[in-house]
This record gives structure tokens, sequence and C-alpha cells, in this order.
């Protein structure tokens, strides 16, 4: 897989002290699940939810 500038952009949000929930929305098919899988590797816990199911 090749680096994605989103990854960047989930860094910074992952740093922020008083956060708030992540959504990603986006075009079919460009890899948003996979880079939420990726990211979500580095966290102890994280919730995966698919509204389309």
């Amino acid at each position: 897989m090749f680096f994605r500038q989103i990854e960047v952009e989930l860094e910074k949000w992952a740093a922020k002290p008083g956060r708030k929930p992540l959504i990603l929305r986006g075009a079919r098919q460009v890899g948003k699940t996979t880079v939420v899988h990726k990211f979500g590797k580095k966290f102890d816990n994280y919730l995966y939810v698919n509204l389309e199911k």
C-alpha cells in the first residue's frame, strides 16, 4: 500500500487532547476503509462502524 496524505491528517487528529469522534466520508473505492483499518492498529481500542450494512 502506498502513502496517503490523509494519514498525516489522521495523526494530527489523534494528537489533539480533546478530539471528537472521527467521521470519514468520500467517494467509493478510494481506500477509506483500508486507511482506517491501518490507522486503527495504532490504538489499543477502536470501533469501526459501517452504516451501509
